[in-house]
Formats: C-alpha cells, structure tokens, sequence
C-alpha cells in the first residue's frame, strides 16, 4: 500500500479521498488554487503546494505542475477525483510515464471510453445493448436529415466529444434534424474543439439507470448493483437513488452482466460506471462508461457497505479484489441529494459568497465508513438508516464563483424507499446554510411530488413538471396551520423572556395574553391574519383554526433548527427573526410571519401598502459573479434582445440582455468588479 498519495481535485471529492486514506494510514497531499488557500481540503491533507491562480486551466488543469508537486512531496500516485483530469487519458499516461502510480484506469481505457463514437464500436463488439443510430461522424445537415429518416423520429444528435449537455439536440422532424446537426456542430467545436457528430435513435420516456462496476489487474471484474439518475434538470443530476425503483431483477443482472462485458472489453482496472438509458418497456441500451469515481458513488457504498475510495487505492496497489460477484450485498435503500449554492427561485442562478450559517444535520454515517445497518441472526436488516454529509466547506468559509455550485452532497440510508424518503425530507429540514442561496426548497419539493413517491418519473419529470420554472407556489405544505402554530410558538418564548426581565415598573410588566393574530405575508400587502389562542401548560398548546397543536421543543434563542413534537410526532424546522417577523421553513415550505394582538392586527388591515421602490430603470445583476463584459456605453440607443453585459459565476457565462428600448443613462459598476445579486450595473433615461 502507498505511504503518500496527492489527491488533483478540490472541494467535497478531495476530502472524501482524505478520509478514506486516513483510516487506512496513508498520507495526503492536497494541491489547491490561490482561491482555495483557505478551503476545507487544504486544512484536511498533511501537506498543501499552491498549484496556481484561481482559473481552472492555470491550475486543476494544469498536470505537469500537478506532476511536479508529486515529485516534490514524494507522493507515490495520483488520485484524480471526478471533473478537472480525472478521465484525461494523456494525464494519466503521462503520470505513469514519471513512475507515478494513477489510481483510476489505465490510459488507455480511458481513452477507448472517452469517444462516444469509438465507445459505441467497442460496446458492439462486447455484444453490449446499443442504442439504434449511424455511428460514424456526420458530413452534413442533409446527411443528418437522410440518416434521421431511416433511424426513425424522435432521434438524438449528439456531439461525439460531448458531456455536461452541451453539443446534443433531440429532433421530431427533417427542420429540427437540420437545424440540431449544425448547432450541435457549433456547441462541440466551442467547447470541446473537436466538431464530429453522430446521431441515434431517441428512446422516449427515457431514465438513465448506471451499473458501478469495479476490476483489478488480476482479471477480477464485478458489478455493485445499480443507481437510478433519472431526476435530472438540463442533463444534471439532481438526486440519485439506489437500486432502481424501477427495474426488475432480470434486467438490473442483465445489466450487470453487460456493464461487466464492457469493462473487460477494455481491461478496466478500477471504479467505473457504464450509463445505460432505460426505456418504459425496460429494453436498455448502453450510453457511455465514466471512468472514474462518479459523484452520486455514496449511495452504492451505502446499499453495499464498500468503500469505493478504498477499493480504488487496493487495486492501484497491485491487490485483487476481496470479493465475488455473489458476495456483494445490496441492503435497504439510499438516496443522495447535491446540495448547490443556487437560487432556485431566480431560474437556478449561481449564488456565491460567505456562508455565514452551514450547520448540516446530525451524522450517523460517514464517507469511510459506509455501514448504516445491524442484522439479526438470520441476516434481515433489523436496525437501518443513517445520514452522511459529503462537502468541502465550512461556516465562515466562501463560495467561490471559479468553479462548480456543489456546496455538500446529502445522503441518507432507510430500509426501504419510503423510509430513505422520509430520513432524507428530515434531513434537509435540518440542514442550515445561509449567505448564500441553496437549492434545499427544490429538492424538498421534488421528494414530496407524488410521482416521485410513486416511482413513476424518466429524465423529463422535472421540465414537465416545472416547465414555467420553479416558484414559491410549487412547495404546497401539507398542513400549512402547522407553519402559523411555530410562530406562534417561538412568539410565546419571546414573550415569556421579556415577562422574566427584572426591573419591571408595578402595574406595567409584561402580561401575556392567550389570544393573538398571526399574520402571514403575502404579495402586494395582502397579508393573511389567522387568529390563535396560546396556552403554555406542560408544553405549548396553540389552537388555529379550531385544530390543536401541542409542540414541545428545545429551542434556544437565537438558534435556526428547531427541533421538537407536535402532537406527538417529531419534526425539525427552522425559525429565524427578522426584525418583526418569523421566517419559518419546513418541508421547502417558507413562510413570513408577524405575531400581534387582535387590536394591532386590526389597525395593520388599514394600514397603507408601501409598495417597493422602482427598478425598472435599471439593470440588475440577477446573481453574484464577476462582470466580464459591458457592451454598451452612455447614450447609446439599445434594441430589445441587444446585449448588455456578461456576468461570469461558477464556471458559466451569463450574457443580460435588454427587455425593452431605451438609452443608457450612466454605467454602474465597472468590467473587473465583483457583484453582489441585485447590484445596479447601469441605467436607462
């Protein structure tokens, strides 16, 4: 086994690697940016060299001063994580090349997965399902019409070179195959520079299930069940689950047994991943293979109790396998959800900044210990469940706006579907991050939509069901008087703390009463007043609505969690002040409250609306990130749809344009300058 490995990656991935080489005694070596001198990873791993500024491409990606800091350090091999080089076939060649171990596949199996064209060709071969299309590249957009019409509509055009979504169009006639072939031709050569396309047949009602799959340099090869990673926006993850709540077991073994076929095709040595997309009739056809660790891999080593970071470094070590096909468990289920620093209700903008709250719920599971069940005599899961948080920051640390909106990934084992469901919406309950915008209300959301309890979701759930975008409307609560009775709630323990104060004047003290209004914000001044009763005897009873809530909990002032019972059942939400109003959260559900007496509600329902100040004429920045770009100056007359101003973020360029005619007034801020969201960057007359 190594004494020291260097791990090329940042964030959440970097400490995962960490943890598992502790435990097994093995020394670290991060390497970090001059944006990550103080993150999380750093202060983990015995040792840190500075690769570089803050861009990608001076630093994660640059291998020979990765190659130098192992030399350096004396670190004996490389772990690439997922993103930056970990699937760079020259990286990884060159690494070995300088005696350094790769602890991920050879080279070249990773470049024999890395072309989609080349991967299909060889998946053939292995008698591997694929799906029907021309796999060769593509001349021209009449070609693509005439190959498409043979295929058979809907097809898929996708860029060869392609990934993350970019360079693939699904055409449903001659127009759009015409169109797609040249503007996935376009997205490739931008992003990728390598312009070859190719085009198969589309699979409706698609869900993309992937077999993990783990060989050694002995000839051992196995499969670790399946994942289910249908829930996707804009062909990105959002949660994961395993196994599948939707194939049988003939399929998940005939997938098993093909992703194995595939893996030893390229004599795969290490943790990888064959997609496949899986049709309504579980017919199945092979997609691609990642070949390196995939960021939803803790919810297999939750189902299988394997430490995948583990068994990458034995293998890279020279040693086999230490199990069999039919040694491999699967018990109870697990679901990830990724944990992003975006705005959910702003269309998923980037949000970066400090965190000045990141307070992630209790653990009882961890990345290298992946362990969440006791069995009884006969083997049956008796004790199951746990909740693991994966992430690379800390309160008080920064978001920064150079790299990827991963803020954790949030991972819970039950013992069936329905109980990891109900662990992982208490979970996010639980789960405190503010200074930045979280994607925690969507994700609540999704795991409440009766289609997704049902099971019965494929890879368009979320454009269909969240077509118009995600609105404060789309988390309905299930019983909305709960939220109005926490107010009330935390209001009588602030009422009681002021009654306690000593000093007060005779005959003026603080009295608290049993009849108040809890008045709910709305849009426009249109507030909603629900009268409550308070009674504190033995816990807090608060009547709404005729319906009684009996809370009993420990919250303290000046704490966001707030755990507790209500009418016997348990529960976490959260509570915060602002100035007179409550901002309670539960279930994604977020209301605004204001508690008063009768009287005082009765004297807010005539009080006049201040409506907010008027924006209009400006331009907004609609997120944090630096302002790359301003294409107009003062004076200049502007077209709807005219550029404006670039804003860049975590890795995205976003390009604002104008929503009406105007002239620009006066320039706000100044291309360099950092934004804060809702900034001014100029003015119309």
């Amino acid at each position: 086994m190594f004494k020291k490995i260097l791990i090329a990656n940042r964030g959440e991935i970097a400490c995962r690697v960490i943890k598992t080489a502790k435990r097994l005694g093995i020394a670290t070596v991060a390497v970090y940016s001059e944006a990550d001198r103080d993150a999380r990873h750093v202060a983990l791993a015995d040792e840190a060299v500075c690769i570089g500024p803050a861009p990608s491409r001076e630093s994660y990606l640059r291998g020979d001063k990765i190659i130098a800091a192992c030399k350096s350090t004396g670190a004996q091999a490389v772990h690439p994580g997922y993103g930056f080089l970990s699937e760079n076939a020259d990286f990884a060649r060159r690494v070995e090349e300088e005696g350094i171990v790769f602890i991920g596949p050879k080279h070249y199996s990773i470049s024999a997965m890395g072309d989609k064209i080349a991967s299909k060709k060889l998946a053939i071969e292995a008698k591997v399902n694929t799906i029907p299309g021309w796999n060769a590249a593509i001349e021209s957009p009449e070609q693509a019409v005439s190959i498409a019409k043979d295929i058979g509509y809907p097809v898929m055009i996708k860029a060869s070179a392609g990934g993350g979504g970019k360079g693939l169009r699904v055409a449903w006639d001659d127009k759009e195959a015409f169109e797609g072939y040249t503007s996935c031709r376009n997205e490739a050569k931008a992003s990728f520079g390598d312009d070859r396309v190719f085009i198969e047949k589309y699979v409706e009602s698609p869900r993309h299930i992937e077999i993990q799959v783990l060989g050694d340099a002995h000839g051992n090869m196995v499969y670790l069940q399946e994942r289910e990673c249908s829930i996707q926006r804009r062909h990105q993850k959002v949660i994961e689950e395993a196994p599948s709540p939707f194939i049988s077991e003939a399929t998940r073994r005939a997938m098993g047994e093909q992703a194995v076929q595939l893996a030893r095709a390229v004599k795969y040595q290490s943790a990888g991943t064959v997609e496949f997309v899986v049709g309504k009739d579980q017919s199945f056809y092979f997609l691609e293979m990642n070949t390196r660790l995939q960021v939803e891999h803790p919810v297999t080593e939750s189902i299988t109790g394997i430490d995948l970071v583990e068994q990458m470094l034995r293998v890279a070590a020279g040693e086999p396998l230490p199990f069999t096909q039919a040694e491999i468990p699967r018990r109870g289920w697990a679901i990830e959800c990724r944990i992003n620093a975006e705005d959910p209700f702003r269309g998923f903008l980037p949000s970066t900044g400090r965190l000045v709250r990141y307070q992630p719920p209790v653990q009882t599971m961890e990345a290298a210990l992946p362990m969440p069940w006791r069995l009884d005599d006969a083997g049956a899961v008796v004790e199951g469940g746990g909740v693991r948080v994966d992430t690379g920051v800390y309160e008080g640390g920064e978001i920064p706006m150079h790299y990827d909106s991963m803020i954790a990934k949030l991972v819970v084992h039950g013992t069936d579907r329905l109980d990891a469901i109900a662990r992982m919406r208490e979970a996010l309950n639980a789960f405190v991050i503010r200074g930045v915008s979280s994607n925690i209300p969507f994700q609540a959301a999704l795991l409440a939509h009766p289609k997704f309890i049902s099971g019965d979701f494929n890879t368009g759930f979320i454009a269909e069901h969240y077509a118009q975008g995600f609105r404060a409307e789309d988390v309905p609560h299930d019983d909305p008087d709960f939220l109005v009775a926490l107010a009330a709630a935390v209001y009588r323990r602030h009422l009681e703390r002021a009654a306690g104060i000593t000093g007060q004047l005779a005959g003026h003290g603080v009295v608290i009463g049993e009849r108040f209004v809890v008045v709910v914000k709305g849009q426009g001044g249109e507030h909603r007043h629900v009268p409550v009763s308070i009674r504190a005897e033995g816990g807090t009873h608060i009547e709404v609505a005729g319906r009684p809530y009996a809370i009993a909990n420990d919250w303290q002032f000046g704490g966001i969690r707030f755990s507790g019972s209500c009418n016997g059942r348990d529960f976490t939400a959260q509570v915060e002040r602002q100035g007179l109003w409550y901002r309670i959260s539960h279930n994604g559900c977020v209301i605004e409250a204001q508690v008063m007496s009768e009287r005082a509600a009765e004297l807010l329902r005539v009080m006049p609306f201040k409506a907010p100040a008027d924006m209009s004429r400006f331009l907004l920045s609609p997120m944090p990130g630096l302002l790359v770009d301003i294409a107009v100056q003062p004076g200049q007359w502007v077209h709807v749809g005219e550029r404006l101003a670039v804003i860049e973020a975590m890795k995205m360029e976003n390009i604002l344009t104008a929503a009406r005619e105007g002239t620009v007034a006066e320039l706000l801020a100044a291309k360099g300058e950092s934004l804060a969201v809702d900034q001014p960057i100029l003015s119309f007359r």
